[in-house]
């Protein structure tokens, strides 16, 4: 922790502030590893304060003790902001102006109205984009749990049972491994509802030859995975086949290309010219991939828009697919890491079509 919070201090020093205030569960589990609910980060040049309430002082002493100024607060999480401000004199200070409310931002500024607050979330954001050698083994653990999951639900999947019944085994299956939670909602989507990228799982009865969708991730010592796999219930028509086999082939060779010094643009349009040229332009909406760590959609970004330039380090998901209206549709995802030359891939799962 100790090197993130310097980090964090070389960029209070660049933007000429005294501090910067850390609000967001995400960058304070980053900077601390505290996953309580309640908490204020106030670092300066030389200083880094810790705040918390009754509920967790004890366990933040302990878990934060090392490297923060731990201290109580008994008041609220602004009421303490706005009040320590005042005492350590503070004029500029910077903030996660993209996790803050306009109401709780004008709290703030109609009580300390001669303190400048500075929006900071670029820099901050910055410090989480590269992952150090302790949070990719913290990934591989969780993506590894995806893997073990899907082996455990192909096991399970048969004409008759519910898309429902299919994401409750698996977030059952990630918890009793130990998953503290699902990385998002599970999707599970069957038949001509797998046209829909995001289609969360219902009461619908998978039917024999349906494509099934599942879009899963396991929470594990809170990072996150995110997998996707489409496999059939039963022989599917040619053309879902081909469908498949296009996706995949799209997603091998973007997956192979990710490497430092690419953009996330060049990435993408890997992918897009494989489909595209198949003849499903249209059926291909969202980007390529995201970033993934603490938060299971985390910057960069692989997509028509995305102008990062990719670094060794950096953690994302590579997840094209084909989505027909009224018919059906094909996702296939990994996540892989960012290196010098080839990516190093955490899925392990079978990517071949699978006919259960």
């Amino acid at each position: 922790m100790i090197s993130r919070i310097k980090r964090l201090q070389n960029a209070v020093k660049d933007r000429n502030l005294e501090a910067v205030g850390i609000t967001s569960r995400p960058n304070t589990f980053y900077l601390s590893g505290f996953d309580g609910s309640a908490s204020i980060i106030i670092v300066t040049a030389e200083k880094q304060l810790f705040a918390t309430d009754f509920r967790y002082i004890e366990y933040a002493s302990e878990l934060c003790g090392g490297f923060y100024k731990v201290t109580l607060m008994t008041s609220t999480a602004d009421a303490f902001l706005i009040e320590k401000i005042s005492e350590m004199g503070i004029e500029k200070i910077g903030f996660e102006e993209e996790n803050v409310s306009q109401g709780r931002f004008s709290g703030w500024s109609d009580k300390l109205p001669s303190v400048k607050f500075i929006p900071m979330q670029t820099e901050i954001d910055k410090l989480r984009i590269v992952k150090d050698a302790e949070e990719i083994k913290k990934l591989q653990v969780a993506v590894t749990l995806g893997d073990n999951a899907f082996s455990h639900i192909l096991k399970f999947i048969k004409p008759g049972i519910s898309e429902n019944e299919i994401a409750a085994e698996l977030e059952f299956f990630m918890r009793k491994n130990g998953a503290s939670a699902p990385s998002f909602e599970t999707i599970v989507a069957s038949g001509k509802r797998s046209s829909l990228p995001h289609g969360h799982a219902g009461n619908k009865i998978i039917e024999s030859g349906d494509p099934v969708t599942m879009d899963f991730g396991a929470l594990v010592n809170g990072y996150c995975s995110d997998m996707t796999r489409t496999v059939f219930a039963g022989k599917p028509e040619q053309k879902m086949k081909d469908i498949y086999n296009i996706v995949l082939k799209a997603q091998l060779e973007s997956e192979a290309a990710v490497k430092s010094g690419k953009t996330g643009i060049e990435i993408d349009k890997i992918s897009r010219d494989i489909i595209y040229g198949a003849g499903y332009e249209g059926c291909y909406g969202h980007g390529l991939g995201h970033g993934v760590g603490i938060e299971v959609h985390e910057n960069p970004r692989l997509s028509t828009k995305s102008t990062h330039t990719l670094e060794k380090g950096m953690i994302v998901t590579v997840e094209p697919g084909i989505y027909v209206k009224n018919y059906g549709g094909v996702r296939i995802e990994d996540m892989v890491a960012v290196t010098d030359g080839a990516p190093y891939v955490f899925t392990n799962s079978i990517k071949e079509l699978i006919i259960l």
